[in-house]
C-alpha cells in the first residue's frame, strides 16, 4: 500500500492492529555487560510472546529468539531481521541493512517496534525511515513494516523483511516448497547450494547462495514450511493484494568460507517514491508443532477468508482425465480431422476409460497461430461443422474441452494488426514478445521460423470480453467447458510497465489481473449453464478457486515431488499431471497420480498422437482407470486427506487416504523395493473390499508387493 504525504496528514500515527492473544508473555533479557558504569542498564533483549511463541529482538534490531513455546526450540540465529534496496539517479539495486543503523526498539504492550527514523546508507544519511512492528498472533509471530520515504529521487523497490538468519534448523527438518503444486527437499542446506550453481548462474555468488522461488511465478501457495517430524517453520505471506512475492531462501558463508548459514524470508517489492509510505502486514512466521499437515492449515486458514470457489460440476469430479490432441498444428500440419473426434479418438478414450478430449488446434490457423482470431476452419464445414463433430462425439459420452489461449496474441493476426491489442511492455516502453518454437521435420522451423506474440494485458476490459465472447462461443459449438492456457500464473520476469513517473514501475499483482478474468469469465457462465465448466493452466491458489479444472505445468513427478501440498490445502481442486508422453516410467508416474488423486493429462507425443501408439502406457492407465471408476465415490469425488487416519507398516511404502461419508480408502504402493509387505490399520474401520494393479496381493488388511505394485483397500466404519 502507498500513501501521499499529503494523504498521511490525514491520518493517525503509524499503527497495526494487533491482536490480544490468551496468556501473553511479555519479558526483558538480561542487562547488557557493555552498558557503561553509572548508566541505566539496558535490556539486551525484548521479548514477547504467548502460549505458542515467543520472540525476542536485540536492542540493535537482531532476531535473536523465534521460539516455539511447546518444545522449547528457538530457530533464530541472532541475524537482522531485514535489508533494503532502492534506486537512485546514479545506481540501481543499492543495498542498505540493519548493520550501522541506530533504531529504538520498544515494547508497548504487546508488540516490539524497531524504529529507524533514518536510514543509513553508502554515502550518508538518507530520509527515509523505517519502521518494524512483531507481535504474536495466534500461534504465529506477525511481522509488520512502514517505509516513508522522503529523500528526493530515490524509489525504494525492495524491502526483505522478515529475515530469520543462521537458523538453528534441527537436523529432521525438510525443506517444502509450493513449487507446482509442492516440492519437498530433505537436505534445505544441500538443495539451496546446488540449485544456487545452476544457468544463468548471474548472482554474486561470493556472497550468498540463492534458491530461486517467487510466488507466483510457478509456485502454487505463497508460503513454505521447513518440517520436521513433530514439528517445524511455516512461513506464510498472508498477502490479500497478492502481491509478486520471492520466497527468500539463501545461505551465506561461515568464517571459512564454507555456504552453510540458512536464511529464510520473504521479499517485496515497494516501490516506494519520495514523498510516499508503503505498508505491509501480510508476513506470519510460526514455530508450529505436529507435521507439515498443520502448517497447511494455517494456510488454509487464512485462504478461508478470501477463497470463491463454486462447486466444482459433477461430470468434471467424475472425470480420470483427458486426451489432450492438436487437430491443426502452427505451421499448418493435419494431426487429426474433425472426424476423427467421433471416430478414432472417441474409440481409443472408450477403450483406456477417458471420456474427455482437451482439443488444441480447432481453428484454421492451427495450434499457437493466429491467436486471437481464432478463424472456422471452413475447410471442415467452419464452426457449424465443428459444433457437428462435439455432438456426434457427446453422444457416445463424450466431454470435449475447447481450449483458447488466454493470454497470447500473434502479432500476424488480424486482432494485433487492428491495433486494438493492449499488450504487456517492458521497463522501456518496447512489447514484451514472447516465441513458440515448434518444429517439425526439419530443423529451420523451430531454430528460425517461430511465430511472435505479445502477451495482452488481463486488466484491459477489451480483452476480457473477447475472453467471454470465447466461452460463449465454446458454449455454441456445444462444447462442455471452455479452457484458457497460461492464465493461471504470473509469467516469470514479465509483467506490464507503467513508465509515467520518475522511475519506471512494474504490474506485481498480475496473478490478481488474471484471477479476476477469470471470475468475470466464471460468473459469466455459470449465469448461463452451471455446468459449463472452465479450466485453466499452471496451478497457482489465486486463480485455481475460479475454475473447475487445472491443467498443471510444469510437470512434477521426480524424486521430490510433493504435491501432497496443494492436494492436502486445497482438495476440491481438480489438475492433472503432465509429461508423461510415451511409454517411459509409466507404472510409477500412474500409481503416484492415482494415489494422490490427480487426473491424467494424455499428451502423446506432445499431443500429435494418441495412447493407442504407445501399448504399456495404454495398458496400464486402462486397468488403472477400472480401479478408479470401480471406486469412484472415493478416488473421484472423495475428500483427499493424505496420509491421515490410518496406519501403515511396511518398508518405503508409500500410501494416502480419501473419505466420503463413512468410507475411507487407502491407495498404497511400493515404487522402490523389489518386494515388501505391509498392514494397514484404520482404526474405528472395517474392511469392506480391496483391488491390485500389477504386481500386488491382498490378504485381508496384509498387502503383498513387488515394485510398482499398487493396492486399494476400501474400509467402513464400525457399527
Amino acid at each position: 500500500m502507498v500513501l501521499t504525504n499529503e494523504t498521511k496528514k490525514k491520518m493517525k500515527p503509524f499503527a497495526f492492529s494487533i491482536p490480544i492473544a490468551l496468556g501473553l508473555l511479555l519479558s526483558a533479557g538480561p542487562a547488557s555487560s557493555a552498558s557503561p558504569a553509572g548508566d541505566k542498564a539496558r535490556p539486551e533483549n525484548i521479548s514477547a510472546g504467548n502460549g505458542h511463541v515467543m520472540v525476542s529482538v536485540s536492542q540493535d534490531g537482531r532476531l535473536t529468539g523465534l521460539t516455539n513455546v511447546a518444545t522449547g526450540h528457538n530457530y533464530a540465529g541472532g541475524d537482522f531481521l531485514w535489508r533494503m534496496y532502492y534506486d537512485s539517479p546514479d545506481r540501481k539495486e543499492i543495498e542498505i541493512t540493519g548493520e550501522g543503523q541506530n533504531p529504538e526498539v520498544s515494547l508497548d504492550g504487546k508488540a516490539i517496534t524497531i524504529h529507524y527514523g533514518r536510514l543509513a546508507g553508502e554515502a550518508g544519511l538518507l530520509d527515509i525511515s523505517l519502521t518494524l512492528k512483531i507481535f504474536p498472533d495466534g500461534e504465529a509471530v506477525r511481522f509488520a513494516s512502514e517505509i516513508s520515504n522522503n529523500e528526493e529521487h530515490v524509489v525504494v523497490r525492495e524491502l526483505q523483511y522478515p529475515l530469520v538468519g543462521r537458523m538453528n534448523l534441527p537436523e529432521d527438518h525438510c525443506l517444502i516448497t509450493a513449487e507446482t503444486g509442492g516440492m519437498r527437499y530433505s537436505d534445505p542446506i544441500g538443495t539451496i547450494y546446488a540449485k544456487s550453481n545452476t544457468k544463468p548462474y548471474m548472482t554474486p555468488a561470493q556472497y550468498f547462495r540463492q534458491m530461486d522461488v517467487k510466488y507466483p511465478s510457478g509456485v502454487s501457495m505463497n508460503c513454505f514450511i521447513l518440517a520436521g517430524d513433530s514439528q517445524g517453520l511455516y512461513f506464510g505471506s498472508h498477502d490479500t493484494q497478492f502481491q509478486d512475492t520471492w520466497h527468500g531462501l539463501r545461505l551465506y558463508p561461515d568464517d571459512k568460507g564454507e555456504f552453510n548459514g540458512l536464511e529464510c524470508g520473504f521479499y517485496k517489492y515497494p516501490h516506494c517514491f519520495c514523498g510516499e509510505t508503503w505498508t505491509c502486514d501480510a508476513n506470519v512466521v510460526a514455530p508450529y508443532s505436529g507435521t507439515w499437515h498443520h502448517a497447511a492449515k494455517l494456510y488454509r486458514a487464512w485462504a478461508d477468508k478470501w477463497w470463491d470457489h463454486r462447486g466444482t460440476p459433477q461430470w468434471v469430479r467424475q472425470m480420470t482425465g483427458w486426451q489432450r490432441i492438436i487437430f491443426k498444428h502452427q505451421y499448418g500440419e493435419y494431426f487429426f480431422k474433425y472426424s476423427d473426434l467421433y471416430g478414432r479418438i472417441r474409440n481409443v478414450g472408450k477403450e483406456v476409460g477417458t471420456d474427455a478430449v482437451l482439443a488444441f488446434g480447432w481453428w484454421k490457423e492451427g495450434m499457437d497461430n493466429g491467436n486471437p482470431d481464432y478463424s472456422p476452419d471452413d475447410s471442415q464445414g467452419g464452426d457449424k461443422g465443428w459444433a457437428e463433430a462435439i455432438a456426434r462425439f457427446k453422444s457416445g459420452g463424450g466431454k470435449l474441452l475447447m481450449y483458447y489461449n488466454g493470454k497470447l496474441v500473434d502479432r500476424e493476426s488480424r486482432f494485433y494488426k487492428s491495433g486494438k491489442s493492449n499488450c504487456y511492455r517492458d521497463n522501456t516502453g518496447a512489447e514484451l514478445t514472447a516465441h513458440y518454437k515448434f518444429t517439425s521435420m526439419g530443423t529451420w522451423l523451430g531454430e528460425y521460423d517461430a511465430r511472435t506474440f505479445h502477451i495482452s494485458d488481463t486488466r484491459d476490459s477489451l480483452w476480457r470480453e473477447m475472453l467471454i465472447e470465447m466461452a460463449d462461443r465454446a458454449y455454441r459449438c456445444g462444447a462442455n467447458s471452455v479452457f484458457y492456457d497460461q492464465l493461471g500464473y504470473a509469467e516469470d520476469k514479465q509483467t506490464d510497465w507503467d513508465l509515467n513517473r520518475e522511475y519506471p514501475v512494474p504490474n506485481i499483482r498480475v496473478i490478481h489481473d488474471k484471477g479476476q478474468a477469470l471470475k468475470q469469465v466464471r460468473d459469466h457462465i455459470d449465469a448461463i449453464d452451471p455446468d459449463f465448466a472452465l479450466g485453466t493452466e499452471w496451478l497457482t491458489d489465486y486463480t485455481a478457486q475460479f475454475c473447475d479444472y487445472i491443467h498443471c505445468y510444469p510437470g512434477n513427478y521426480g524424486p521430490d515431488s510433493f504435491q501432497d501440498l496443494f492436494r492436502y490445502t486445497f482438495p476440491e481442486i481438480v489438475f492433472s499431471d503432465r509429461e508423461l508422453r510415451d511409454d517411459t516410467d509409466v507404472e510409477r508416474r500412474v500409481n503416484m497420480y492415482l494415489m494422490k488423486g490427480i487426473v491424467n493429462d494424455i499428451e502423446i507425443y506432445r499431443c500429435r498422437d494418441l495412447i493407442d501408439k504407445t501399448p504399456i502406457y495404454k495398458d496400464y492407465l486402462t486397468r488403472a482407470n477400472a480401479i478408479k471408476r470401480k471406486y469412484s465415490r472415493l478416488l473421484l469425488e472423495g475428500t483427499y486427506n493424505d496420509v491421515l487416519g490410518f496406519s501403515i507398516s511396511g518398508d518405503d511404502i508409500q500410501a494416502r487416504s480419501f473419505t466420503n461419508g463413512d468410507e475411507m480408502a487407502i491407495v498404497a504402493t511400493n515404487p522402490d523395493r523389489e518386494t515388501t509387505e505391509a498392514v494397514i490399520s484404520v482404526p474405528g474401520y472395517e474392511l469392506a473390499e480391496s483391488s491390485v494393479l500389477g504386481p500386488a496381493e491382498t490378504d485381508g488388511c496384509k498387502v503383498s508387493f513387488g515394485r510398482n505394485g499398487l493396492a486399494v483397500l476400501v474400509f467402513r466404519k464400525a457399527k
